[in-house]
């Protein structure tokens, strides 16, 4: 039973990255592609993060495994705001 969850964290994460690729491709504006580049990283990163917990038990791998998530939501969230405001500030200067 557990590794039937497992697989479908995995693949809901897999089909999380796909719709963020389906959404950067029909989106038209920079930031909202920068949305759906922040999406992927949630989406997927939670899915994977939650499967590794589920699959090995609170083991050092999993902590690990928490710890890099945590470091990509805090550094991928400084790093949409700072081009998510460059974005705004060129497209601010263009009209």
């Amino acid at each position: 039973m557990k590794t039937i969850i497992v697989d479908g964290l995995l693949a809901l994460s897999a089909l999380a990255v796909w719709l963020g690729c389906i959404g950067f491709i029909r989106l038209k504006t920079a930031l909202d592609k920068l949305h759906c580049a922040t999406f992927v990283n949630v989406a997927a990163g939670f899915g994977v993060t939650l499967a590794v917990a589920l699959r090995d038990g609170w083991t050092s791998r999993s902590w690990k495994t928490v710890a890099l998530f945590i470091a990509t939501l805090i550094m991928g969230a400084a790093t949409s705001h700072a081009v998510g405001r460059a974005i705004f500030l060129r497209d601010g200067e263009e009209s």
